[in-house]
């Protein structure tokens, strides 16, 4: 696995966004993680777009949605709170429709109320929900969850636009866009791979008596300083290969 993302807070936005599109296609190798570029990816969207969190939402073989990626734990109650009624919500919609949702008030949006008051409960204002898309195929969606009722800029929007197709790109690589199979099945892979890596994050968090965020932390620091892949250090904890006191000390 490559190194960690560069520190997103120094220099000016251009050299930000330039060191991001490096390291996400770092990932890009012939064994690479799919969860892990879009953990990458939702992160990398709160340092350039000034979002407060992201969340990233994929589709599986059988076209259901699940949560794949967020930014910190509400992101991902929001983001799951979509997929649990039948009204939907703004990332949902994106990917069911293919189109870019755009709520820059979600104090005065109608649709969606049972999303509306999650989301608002959880501290967010606005949502920019953009699909992840290539040609006539939409895989999933991110959201940008703002504090602040406040609209996208145009470069913005056009920004959001390109760390989405780079992610869906990445996941549509060329060894599989003739063959649907191989699309379902590195799909169905990336989401079996986020249930071993929620389940190892619990025994984590259980084991430290820590909270979910930085129980996943401490997971993916510890992939990334060893240059193991997240699913097989998540995998290795949940079957007892790996002791979940070398995963927990930061100094090994």
């Amino acid at each position: 696995m490559s190194g960690d993302i560069p520190d997103q807070g120094t220099g000016t936005r251009e050299e930000r966004l330039a060191r991001t599109f490096v390291s996400l296609a770092d990932t890009l190798v012939a064994d690479y993680d799919v969860v892990e570029l879009l953990d990458r990816l939702v992160h990398a969207c709160v340092d350039l777009l000034g979002a407060s969190q992201a969340g990233l939402l994929l589709r599986d073989q059988r076209g259901d949605l699940h949560v794949m990626a967020s930014s910190d734990e509400a992101t991902r109650i929001v983001e799951v709170f979509q997929l649990q009624g039948t009204e939907g919500g703004p990332c949902s919609d994106a990917a069911r429709d293919g189109v870019t949702v755009d709520v820059d008030d979600l104090g005065r949006e109608k649709r969606w109320p049972g999303f509306v008051a999650t989301a608002l409960s959880e501290g967010f204002r606005s949502v920019h929900a953009v699909p992840m898309q290539l040609r006539d195929e939409t895989i999933g969606a991110l959201g940008l969850f703002g504090s602040e009722g406040v609209s996208m800029s145009e470069a913005d929007r056009r920004l959001a636009r390109a760390l989405a197709d780079f992610a869906t790109i990445g996941i549509l690589q060329q060894r599989t866009l003739h063959r649907s199979s191989l699309v379902t099945e590195q799909l169905q892979a990336a989401l079996t791979t986020r249930v071993v890596i929620e389940q190892a994050k619990g025994m984590l968090a259980e084991h430290g008596r820590v909270g979910m965020e930085e129980a996943f932390a401490t997971l993916r620091g510890y992939a990334r300083r060893h240059q193991v892949k997240l699913s097989v250090v998540a995998s290795a904890l949940v079957t007892r290969e790996l002791d979940l006191d070398r995963v927990g000390s930061t100094g090994r």
